[in-house]
């Protein structure tokens, strides 16, 4: 592969982009559209509205990567130099109109499938924009941010058909992307064992609320249960590895466990609201994500 092109792609952060496409479908799934689930149909997750707003999500989280590694690039330059930014590989201009682009064609994606979505993908950008210059530096404003920047890509999916309702599930990827931007204070320094346990402590608040909103709303607990079983086993490994040694080379496999999981938490909402065949859908984003991050970094 050229090597520019791949610098552009590992701007993107390629192996996260499926996690952005797992929240508009578990946010399409609590908005209702999977309700009438068949297994031999398929034909619900290719209508226009759907792939518009997959791609609307895309593009913003693609952009919102590249932009913060613009507003990095000092601080790249002496911990990260082998980036592609600040190893000259793209030019610093040209990274900010690709990072721009990205943006603006996400926003303008969503509003081609209504104005609402259109509405909550401008506000999503504001919030990827104030994390990437200004509240990822801050030790709890970062986390609380980069959540509401979650919680808006969920929005964003149960925005599918015009209207929103179950902003509770919102608080979700708010506190689970707080976990994980904890984890990932240590990940080149290491020593990070309080902001380990109080991710852990979060976590655990993470899957305690899937649960309960399920028992609340749907009658779909039992089939929820699995996947509930499998994002805390994929979550905790990593986490408790990475306590044990605190090493930074264990922090990063922590946060890469907590930010690729995402796609089991979205898979689990989504079973909630539909079918076990809606999750196992949903998951097998999972296998495209690890073998992109073999190829691409995660953070």
């Amino acid at each position: 592969m050229n090597a520019v092109l791949k610098g552009y792609l590992g701007l993107m952060r390629p192996a996260n982009l499926p996690t952005a496409a797992a929240d508009i479908f578990a946010g399409m799934a609590i908005a209702g559209i999977f309700a009438d689930f068949s297994v031999t149909n398929f034909s619900f997750l290719f209508t226009q509205n759907s792939i518009v707003l997959v791609l609307s999500s895309v593009l913003l989280y693609a952009g919102g990567v590249v932009l913060n590694d613009v507003f990095d690039v000092e601080l790249d330059k002496i911990e990260r130099p082998e980036r592609a930014i600040p190893s000259g590989l793209i030019s610093l201009k040209s990274a900010i109109i690709f990072g721009s682009i990205l943006l603006l064609m996400g926003i303008v994606s969503a509003f081609a499938v209504g104005n609402l979505s259109g509405g909550i993908a401008v506000l999503l950008a504001v919030f990827i924009l104030s994390y990437d210059y200004y509240a990822k530096h801050k030790l709890v404003l970062g986390p609380i941010n980069m959540g509401v920047c979650r919680g808006l890509n969920l929005l964003l999916g149960i925005s599918i058909l015009g209207t929103i309702h179950s902003m509770e599930f919102t608080i979700i990827p708010v506190i689970y992307i707080a976990a994980i931007t904890l984890i990932s204070k240590g990940e080149v320094h290491g020593d990070n064992k309080k902001h380990i346990i109080f991710a852990g402590v979060l976590y655990a608040l993470v899957i305690g609320l899937v649960a309960s909103f399920i028992v609340f709303k749907t009658e779909n607990i039992l089939q929820t249960l699995p996947f509930l079983a499998l994002l805390a086993f994929l979550i905790y490994k990593p986490l408790l590895q990475a306590y044990k040694d605190n090493s930074p080379q264990n922090i990063k496999k922590a946060v890469m466990g907590g930010v690729l999981s995402l796609i089991i938490l979205d898979a689990t909402i989504a079973v909630g609201f539909s079918h076990f065949f809606m999750g196992i859908l949903i998951i097998l984003l999972l296998p495209l994500s690890l073998f992109l991050s073999r190829r691409f970094a995660v953070t």
